[in-house]
């Protein structure tokens, strides 16, 4: 089987970008099984990622039954491509993956303080996407209108906020009793200096006063976690234990950067639907990205060069495989 890959775009109606000039942009791509006879081709276009062969523009394979449509969330700072190694193995097992590129928390654009500050709005993103019909006319296919949802790292923690998980405080707000260690993640290390000066910023002011709201939605059956970031420390465990959709965490023994006894045993513990498998070996946070290409390994080592003999082939195969298992019980 080939697979397809499309990309294209949509807005959401119901809040604004962050200049307040024109509605949230919603840029997507879309993984899935193509139709029988597609050609794929491995993309040329330069990239820190190595590309797989896909069918663009395919026609999605023929189905007698609606497809199962699986949600990604890339991690901070980053794009869909981040997670093509995801949505590829799904597409394999005949899934739907569809990406969304979190507008000012990505790559794709210039970064804005705002989209790393307000991740909440993330959770609104596939909210959007899922209102949204334009994909699915782009698409051609029968799609299932329930989704599961799927993310790495703060692709996590918007999972969980669509399973009903809800912010108690800001990572970087002053009045969290949970101090972070950091600034800043990496792409953006004097975030939390950005704050005062945001306030003048209307879009800001309004999705930072909506932080505590509720953005679970009732379509999402379930909530595939990798890696979650020391954001969810700021989950409200109320809220964690009212959870009642399945959770599965996914965490790595040489994780640095969101440690799984910091970032994965509280979830465990209060969300009462939720298993968590800890891979070993060396697993650190960023073998959960896509291989690297000949550019990536040596122009952003620390994000491709494993521990010691860790294969990430067979780490993303493992935890594809898990993924389809545990969509597929639930």
């Amino acid at each position: 089987m080939q697979i397809g890959f499309k990309t294209g775009s949509a807005v959401d109606p119901l809040r604004l970008n962050w200049d307040g000039t024109a509605p949230r942009p919603l840029v997507w791509a879309a993984w899935y099984p193509a139709h029988k006879g597609s050609i794929a081709h491995i993309p040329l276009e330069k990239s820190l990622f190595r590309k797989e062969a896909v069918a663009v523009n395919a026609p999605v394979a023929r189905s007698n039954e609606p497809l199962p449509l699986v949600l990604l969330s890339h991690g901070t700072g980053a794009t869909t491509a981040a997670l093509e190694w995801l949505g590829f193995r799904l597409a394999q097992q005949g899934f739907i993956a569809l990406a969304v590129n979190h507008h000012g928390h990505t790559g794709s654009e210039p970064y804005r303080a705002e989209g790393f500050l307000c991740m909440w709005e993330r959770a609104g993103d596939l909210t959007a996407i899922l209102n949204d019909s334009t994909w699915r006319n782009d698409l051609g296919a029968q799609i299932d209108e329930h989704a599961f949802v799927a993310g790495f790292s703060a692709g996590a923690y918007t999972a969980l906020l669509l399973t009903g998980a809800r912010v108690a405080f800001s990572q970087f707000e002053p009045d969290n009793p949970v101090k972070s260690p950091i600034r800043g993640p990496r792409e953006f290390p004097n975030l939390a200096d950005e704050l005062p000066k945001l306030y003048e910023n209307p879009v800001f002011r309004a999705s930072w006063n909506r932080r505590r709201s509720d953005f679970s939605d009732s379509r999402i059956r379930a909530a595939f976690a990798i890696a979650p970031g020391r954001s969810v420390l700021g989950f409200s465990e109320d809220s964690l234990q009212a959870i009642k959709r399945p959770v599965q965490l996914i965490g790595g023994d040489e994780d640095a950067v969101a440690p799984p006894e910091q970032c994965c045993d509280g979830l465990v513990r209060h969300i009462p639907r939720c298993r968590a498998e800890i891979l070993s070996g060396g697993v650190g946070h960023y073998t959960f990205l896509p291989e690297g290409s000949k550019m990536g390994r040596s122009t952003a080592p620390e994000l491709f060069i494993d521990q010691g003999r860790l294969n990430r082939t067979a780490i993303h195969n493992e935890v594809a495989r898990k993924a389809v298992e545990f969509f597929t019980e639930t």
